[in-house]
């Protein structure tokens, strides 16, 4: 219903959760389940193939699933019962044998989590791996590094993206070990297993939720988290965790554009149908409106997570679905389009110098502070500033500073000029920006073979 025609962060990106992904999912869980039996040797072998069989001709009817769903609060009291009708008779009691609709929900979602996360994570080492080529060609490029809207001092391109790039990475390292600990579901109507104890006993009974989740390829859940909800409410914190950083990235982009300065553009800019001229930062934009709505989202989860009461409980759970797909969405699409845009970043290096030096040294008052402080005294140094400030050339009101002329010579500098000229070049002064940057762009790990090199 929703091809995000309002949503175009997401447009082509969204496959892996959409309606026909999560329908797809329940019919693996419940197909899983029966095959879980059969390892266990509970069921028999045909129950299995009669339940997988049922669920390919089940599997597409989103509409008919949908619209039967609202009777009972959500989809898996209906395709329940369309799975049974397509199982023989005799092999219809393995259907859904012994679970809850949320043992089931819960599963496919987690399934449908785990998949999306698997192409989130793909589009995070495609930022990566472009990030930190970007930072090493442009490790030494000097910049005007900005705190509050304003100049401060220098720093380096290089490092600015080697930052974006540590947010990523450290993004994508939560998001994995979140994926990782997607458990299955399985408890039975109030979380007790006490179903499955009467079907196989108690010894089985403790065996099948590990089995379970091996047949989906999940974590094997410790116990029933009916309300325990950790497992929604940690990967929505790795999801927002992951789009706030492409969202970091996609914001200094976005402001490093505009037309007043100018020192980024996209690969490709987006038009405007008014104002040909233009070439918007649309891969930004859209990053951006993913970053603005993931963390609402996320604290969704949180309040949901909050009011699981009882064993079930009336409306947060139902909260969820919706909540948590919408934040997988937006993680796909805000990760795969950031992943283009550090691809396609292109740099003005004229805009960049031209942006150094708009204040006329003042970049580097901070330095002048330090070195001129102990000689001029800081009274003195910050009218000096302050005259620059105003327009005076600052380069002329040092090289006229007698004490100024004597730290030359005791540096041994070979005029009163040439050090001045030294202490206001902002190169001079980005302290270990291209340390840092040497660190992030460094492999992660030793090739193959080098561990004991």
């Amino acid at each position: 219903m929703d091809a995000g025609l309002l949503s175009p962060v997401t447009v082509g990106h969204d496959e892996a959760v959409t309606d026909a992904a999560v329908l797809g999912a329940l019919v693996e869980v419940e197909a899983a389940l029966t095959r879980a039996y059969v390892r266990l040797g509970i069921a028999p072998a045909e129950a299995a193939e009669a339940v997988a069989s049922a669920g390919e001709r089940v599997g597409s009817d989103v509409p008919r699933l949908a619209a039967a769903s609202v009777a009972g609060g959500n989809p898996v009291i209906p395709l329940v019962g369309m799975l049974r009708e397509h199982v023989p008779g005799e092999l219809r009691v393995w259907v859904h044998r012994g679970a809850t609709s949320q043992d089931i929900l819960d599963s496919a979602l987690m399934l449908v989590a785990r998949r999306a996360v698997g192409d989130i994570q793909v589009s995070l080492r495609a930022v990566d791996a472009a990030l930190a080529a970007f930072a090493a060609a442009h490790r030494g490029d000097v910049a005007a590094a900005r705190t509050l809207t304003q100049h401060a001092v220098p720093t380096t391109l290089g490092h600015r993206a080697g930052m974006w790039l540590r947010g990523v990475r450290r993004a994508a390292d939560r998001l994995a070990e979140a994926g990782d600990r997607l458990p299955a579901q399985l408890g039975g109507a109030a979380g007790t297993l006490a179903s499955f104890v009467e079907i196989a006993g108690a010894g089985d009974a403790t065996a099948l939720p590990a089995a379970f989740a091996d047949e989906l390829g999940l974590a094997a859940p410790d116990a029933p988290w009916h309300t325990v909800r950790w497992p929604v409410t940690e990967l929505g914190d790795a999801l927002v965790q992951a789009i706030d950083a492409v969202g970091v990235l996609a914001a200094d982009v976005a402001t490093a554009s505009r037309t007043e300065i100018g020192e980024l553009a996209e690969g490709t800019g987006g038009g405007s149908s008014a104002m040909p001229q233009k070439q918007n930062p649309a891969a930004s934009v859209l990053v951006r409106s993913a970053a603005l709505r993931a963390p609402q989202l996320g604290a969704t989860l949180h309040l949901a997570a909050a009011f699981a009461v009882d064993e079930r409980p009336d409306g947060a759970w139902h909260a969820e679905w919706p909540t948590l797909r919408e934040l997988l969405r937006l993680a796909l699409g805000a990760t795969a389009t950031a992943a283009a845009l550090a691809a396609g970043l292109r740099v003005d290096a004229e805009a960049l110098a031209c942006n150094v030096a708009a204040t006329g040294g003042l970049l580097v008052a901070e330095r002048l502070s330090l070195v001129l402080g102990p000689v001029l005294g800081a009274a003195r140094v910050s009218e000096l500033v302050r005259a620059a400030a105003q327009g005076d050339d600052l380069a002329a009101l040092l090289s006229a500073e007698p004490a100024v002329r004597t730290l030359a010579e005791e540096r041994g500098a070979s005029s009163s000029g040439a050090f001045v000229t030294a202490l206001l070049d902002p190169a001079g002064y980005t302290g270990l920006a291209e340390k840092f940057v040497d660190d992030v762009v460094a492999p992660k790990h030793p090739a193959a073979g080098q561990e004991n090199a």
